[in-house]
């Protein structure tokens, strides 16, 4: 079993950014970072709101060097995947697949969320290509185009009124004619002339080459299809959590599986921190994961070096 002040488990930028904040409080910390440490953002290809680039930067490009941070400062960054965190209070049992073990004073879980897609075969075809999960993130790339949304709920909703500011057109596309988003935001999208709702409809093909060129959906009622033009497809039908592997520990989830933490990380055990898109109910940016990260850091270094 291996010995550490300080294991967390995801190496995105909540992760790194924990680790940084660790490591130079004088915690030794190791990262189980999985297969492709770097999370979500190493599937983005251009991040134009992540402060300090003045220019477009790749997600892989701000990993790499988040990750090469960590390095320098003495931060362990391993692929290990983590399958089981077990122990009512410090020291905790991490175990990984392949049966290895970590015993660590402190834990920050930092395993991120993925978005929600459609399930068409089209979709990695055209991810990063026309084709996005996060409006916020991509729709500055729309200025002056027409675009679609799917989904019923509040992001949807609200990403709707965020293009409809810079977009030409924004279509609506929900499967049904009742909405889980709150009446105001409706009776707002509703009152906006830039945007169509799209009902009783649902995706069945994207269109395009090279990029999104439009989308064909079927009106779940009466079985037409019709295709829609549009330069943008934007999902907005949620995230998963990456916390499976916490459904049979002591750490309480919320039923959408985020992990339960509060303002200053901490979960419901003492000792266990929680960052990133794991935890956070409303943003998943990566600008406000690593802000939490560095909370999540400062907390698991404070708990680590009381309890020396």
């Amino acid at each position: 079993m291996i010995e550490t002040d300080l294991l967390i488990i995801g190496a995105g930028p909540a992760g790194c950014s924990a680790a940084i904040y660790a490591v130079r409080a004088g915690v030794k910390t190791v990262i189980a970072g999985g297969a492709m440490p770097g999370g979500q953002l190493l599937q983005t290809s251009e991040i134009e709101n992540y402060a300090g680039f003045v220019n477009p930067v790749g997600g892989f490009e701000i990993m790499d060097a988040m990750h090469k941070q960590c390095k320098r400062l003495g931060v362990e960054i391993t692929s290990d995947e983590v399958e089981h965190i077990s122990g009512e209070k410090s020291p905790f049992t991490v175990s990984c697949a392949g049966g290895k073990e970590y015993k660590a004073k402190s834990v920050i879980i930092a395993t991120g969320a993925k978005a929600r897609w459609l399930n068409l075969p089209e979709e990695e075809q055209f991810k990063g290509k026309g084709l996005s999960a996060c409006a916020t993130c991509d729709g500055f790339f729309m200025r002056g185009k027409k675009v679609c949304i799917v989904g019923g709920g509040n992001t949807a909703f609200e990403d709707a009124l965020f293009l409809s500011q810079f977009c030409t057109e924004v279509n609506l596309i929900h499967r049904r004619d009742a909405f889980r988003a709150d009446q105001v935001t409706v009776e707002q999208v509703k009152k906006n002339p830039k945007i169509k709702l799209v009902l009783n409809s649902v995706p069945v093909k994207i269109l395009g080459t090279d990029m999104v060129e439009g989308v064909r959906v079927k009106n779940v009622q009466t079985g037409e299809e019709t295709d829609i033009a549009c330069s943008g497809l934007f999902v907005a039908i949620g995230a998963v959590p990456q916390t499976d592997f916490l459904k049979d520990s002591l750490i309480a989830l919320a039923d959408n599986g985020l992990v339960l933490a509060d303002d200053r990380t901490h979960t419901t055990i003492e000792g266990v921190f929680a960052a990133g898109d794991c935890a956070d109910k409303y943003y998943r940016q990566a600008v406000i994961a690593a802000g939490t990260g560095a909370k999540a850091g400062i907390e698991a270094a404070a708990f680590v070096n009381l309890h020396k």
